[in-house]
């Protein structure tokens, strides 16, 4: 081999190496933009120093606990926050992420700084067992609330695989293992499991209003049949405290915290990953809600129109 022909080859063996770290960089940047936040801004203060009322936004479909008892968290150890509104917009969602969230807002509420929710237009379900922690539930007239219930949903592929001719091989420990399989139509012992689930759920949700509403079993159970109600008439069967829009909310929560004035507001902005906007373009729900349509059976308190 001639020296003009080694040359030659290291020169392409440059490009090529050069074209694959090329590549590569372009698939990191963008596996970076699809699971980074569009918008990294932390907060968005209303007001330069003083005692504030911290607002948390619940929205969408409650599938993670997580991000929203990190900003609870955050905002029952900030002094400058005298009190917090929650803002609730949702149908709910997973029951133990309700549950979890309920918890904390009822904790922060017991250590005496004061926690408003704010019902938007939806706070139905798991939207509604959140808010029942809080020390003053406000709902606009028109706002959907209540729901009462659990649902269980998963797909059933059964038919559709007949029809392919594809079989599926399941190799379980024990007959309950495959329960809520897609691959295989329910029995009449799954039906039996699944109610048996949906209804301890059930118990626990009935407990909570119980509990928090001081309403008995026997009235709860009149209006826990899974369906909505506005605001207006979940004000009149005692199933929040007054009727009020946002803005009552957060001067309520001011007057609580012993701010005077205009109160200086403290929230994070919305944080939204390119991924986040491609499901919902592709599937027309956030992508915390397409686990119904892809996943495996998931208890929840949950409000859906199909």
């Amino acid at each position: 081999m001639n020296n003009v022909l080694k040359i030659i080859l290291i020169i392409v063996g440059i490009f090529v190496g050069l074209a694959f770290l090329s590549v590569g960089i372009g698939l990191f940047v963008l596996a970076d933009a699809i699971t980074s936040p569009l918008d990294k801004g932390e907060e968005d203060i209303s007001g330069a120093t003083g005692p504030r009322v911290a607002v948390v936004e619940v929205k969408d479909i409650i599938s993670s606990s997580e991000d929203i008892i990190r900003q609870l968290k955050k905002y029952q150890k900030n002094k400058n926050v005298r009190a917090i509104v929650v803002r609730v917009e949702s149908p709910g969602g997973g029951i133990a992420p309700s549950q979890e969230i309920y918890e904390e807002i009822k904790k922060i509420k017991d250590s005496g700084k004061p926690v408003i929710v704010s019902m938007g237009s939806l706070a139905a379900s798991g939207g509604y067992y959140i808010s029942l922690g809080a020390s003053k539930i406000f709902a606009n007239p028109g706002t959907l609330t209540g729901s009462i219930g659990v649902i269980l949903e998963y797909p059933n592929f059964n038919q559709l695989m007949d029809k392919v001719g594809i079989n599926m091989t399941t190799i379980k420990s024990g007959k309950m293992k495959d329960a809520g399989s897609p691959f295989r139509k329910a029995n009449e012992e799954d039906q039996r499991y699944f109610q048996q689930l949906i209804d301890n759920g059930y118990e626990q949700f009935i407990e909570a209003v119980m509990l928090e509403r001081k309403i008995s079993r026997s009235e709860i159970i009149k209006l826990a049949d899974g369906r909505v109600f506005t605001g207006k008439q979940a004000y009149e069967n005692n199933l929040v405290d007054t009727l009020g829009t946002f803005e009552d909310a957060i001067l309520y929560a001011a007057k609580l915290g012993n701010i005077e004035g205009k109160p200086k507001i403290l929230k994070e902005k919305k944080k939204q990953t390119f991924l986040d906007l491609m499901v919902s373009k592709i599937f027309g729900k956030p992508i915390g809600e397409t686990a119904g349509i892809l996943g495996s059976p998931n208890l929840q308190y949950k409000f859906s129109i199909y």
